[in-house]
C-alpha cells in the first residue's frame, strides 16, 4: 500500500497545478496549492523504494547477523562441547596409557623377582645336591673302608680258625701216634691197658 501512494503522487507533479474544473470557482486552485504544499514535503517516489529496500536490507542484515550470532553461539557451544569431549578423551587416553605403563612395570618387576627367586632356588638346590654327593662319596669311602675292615676281620677269623683246626689236627695226630705206640708196646709186652674198661 505504501508503494501505491507514491505512484499517485507521481501522477500529480508538484510544478503543474491540477486542471481546474469548469464548474468550480476560481478560489479552489489555492486549496489545491495548499494540498500540493502538504504533499511536497513527502519524499520523492524514486527514493521511497530505495528506503524500503534499505530497510528490508537492514532487517535482513540484522536477521542474518542474529542468525550468524546464534550459529556462532551454537557453533561456539558445539565447539566448546567438542573441545571438552576431545580434552576428556585425551585425558582418558593418557590415564589408560599410564595404567598400561604401570601394569607393564608391575609385570616386569614381578617377572624379575620371580626369575631371581627361581635362580636362587636352582643355585641352592645345586649346592645341596653337591653337598649330598660329597656326603655320599664320604659314605661310599667309609663303606669301602668298613667293608675292607670286615673282610680283614673275616680273614683274621678264618685264619684263626684254620690255626685252631691245625692245632687240633696236629694234637689228634699226636694222640693217634701215641695210641699206636702204646698199642705196640702193649702188644710187645702182652699186657692189657688198664684204662680200656674206663673208656668203655
Amino acid at each position: 500500500m505504501a508503494t501505491d501512494e507514491p505512484n499517485k503522487v507521481e501522477s500529480q507533479s508538484p510544478s503543474e497545478p491540477p486542471p481546474p474544473a469548469a464548474t468550480e470557482p476560481v478560489e479552489e486552485p489555492t486549496k489545491d496549492v495548499a494540498d500540493e504544499k502538504s504533499i511536497i514535503p513527502l519524499p520523492p517516489p524514486e527514493e521511497e523504494p530505495a528506503d524500503d529496500s534499505k530497510a528490508l536490507a537492514i532487517v535482513e542484515k540484522t536477521q542474518e547477523k542474529a542468525e550468524e550470532k546464534e550459529k556462532d553461539s551454537e557453533g561456539s557451544i558445539n565447539r566448546d562441547a567438542v573441545l571438552a569431549r576431545v580434552a576428556t578423551e585425551k585425558r582418558l587416553s593418557l590415564i589408560k596409557a599410564w595404567e598400561e605403563s604401570e601394569k607393564s612395570k608391575a609385570e616386569n618387576r614381578a617377572h624379575k623377582k620371580l626369575s631371581a627367586i627361581g635362580s636362587w632356588e636352582n643355585s641352592k638346590k645345586a649346592a645341596v645336591e653337591a653337598e649330598l654327593k660329597k656326603i655320599e662319596e664320604k659314605l661310599e669311602k667309609k663303606k669301602a673302608e668298613y667293608i675292607e675292615k670286615m673282610k680283614n676281620k673275616i680273614a683274621l677269623i678264618h685264619k684263626s680258625a684254620e690255626e685252631k683246626k691245625a692245632v687240633i689236627e696236629a694234637k689228634r695226630g699226636e694222640e693217634k701216634l701215641k695210641a699206636e705206640e702204646m698199642a705196640a708196646k702193649y702188644k710187645a709186652t702182652g699186657t692189657v691197658p688198664k684204662k680200656i674198661l674206663g673208656c668203655f
